[in-house]
C-alpha cells in the first residue's frame, strides 16, 4: 500500500499546535490569551465593529461578546456606538490596552523570530508559501463564516 508523504496534514497540525501551546504560555507572562490579544491586535487600528473583529479573527459572535467583556472588565479596550450605525458597536483600545499590545506584539515576534530562525534564509519562503496556500484564493483558503462554525462548535 503506498504511503503518503510527506504527512503535510500531520506536520501543519503539529506546527500550528505546538506554536499555540508557546504562545499561551508567553502571552500568560502578560496576563493575556492569545484571543484576547488578537483582539486587541485589531481594534488598535482604530474604527473596527465588533462584527469586523470578529470576522477576521474568525470568533462566533458569543465569544467575541465573552472576550469584549473581559477585556472592557480588565480596563483594556471599551466598545462604543458606531457614528454611522446605531445598531453597530466599535472596539477601541484603551491606553493601558494599547500598552499591553504592543508588549504582546514583541513577546509574540521574539517567539516568532525563535521559531522561523532555525529556518535561515528559507524563512521568507516558508511564511510566503504559507501565505499563498492560506491567503485568498489559495487551495487553502478558509471561508470565515465557515471556519467561525466550526470554532464555536469545538468550544
Amino acid at each position: 500500500m503506498a504511503r503518503v508523504s510527506p504527512d503535510l496534514s500531520f506536520l501543519v497540525d503539529k506546527a500550528s499546535e505546538s506554536l499555540a501551546v508557546r504562545m499561551t504560555a508567553a502571552l500568560a507572562d502578560l496576563g493575556l490569551t492569545a484571543r484576547q490579544y488578537c483582539v486587541l491586535d485589531k481594534a488598535s487600528a482604530g474604527d473596527r465593529t465588533q462584527g469586523q473583529i470578529a470576522e477576521e479573527a474568525l470568533l462566533d459572535k458569543t465569544t467575541m461578546v465573552t472576550t469584549l467583556d473581559g477585556l472592557e472588565q480588565a480596563g483594556l479596550a471599551r466598545r462604543i456606538p458606531s457614528p454611522t450605525d446605531r445598531r453597530a458597536r466599535l472596539v477601541a483600545t484603551t491606553d493601558a490596552g494599547e500598552a499591553l499590545v504592543e508588549k504582546a506584539a514583541a513577546v509574540i515576534q521574539d517567539l516568532y523570530d525563535e521559531v522561523l530562525g532555525v529556518l535561515g534564509p528559507e524563512r521568507e519562503a516558508v511564511v510566503d508559501g504559507l501565505s499563498r496556500l492560506v491567503g485568498p484564493g489559495g487551495p487553502l483558503a478558509v471561508d470565515a463564516g465557515a471556519a467561525r462554525r466550526r470554532r464555536s462548535s469545538r468550544t
